[in-house]
């Protein structure tokens, strides 16, 4: 059984004890969390696919930490006018581990 979930923004297709990294979201690693946008939920043959949710559908998945990204540089450059600004960006980031999709 897989699902499509969206979270922070994004969608992804996950299957229980799939791990993945998604959008910041609240809690401690080692705790569990419950996403509820449910866009999709297919079983072999037969999907059912929301309108937009699929109505009664979650995804339960344990958070496995909390951390950042590894900086990305920005680097803007006019020539000719010696204008140069670098800035950098760490995004946050949960890495949580579906235990249970239900249907």
């Amino acid at each position: 059984m897989y699902a499509v979930v969206e979270t922070g923004g994004k969608q992804y297709r996950v299957r229980a004890g799939d791990a993945l990294r998604v959008e910041r979201l609240e809690g401690e690693p080692g705790g569990e969390i419950i996403l509820e946008k449910v866009r999709m939920v297919g079983d072999g043959d037969s999907p059912r696919f929301g309108t937009p949710l699929v109505a009664g559908a979650s995804v339960s998945a344990e958070i496995l930490s909390q951390a950042r990204a590894d900086k990305v540089l920005v680097f803007k450059f006019k020539s000719k006018k010696n204008e140069r600004r670098m800035r950098g960006h760490r995004q946050y980031y949960t890495e949580i581990r579906v235990k249970e999709i239900r249907a």
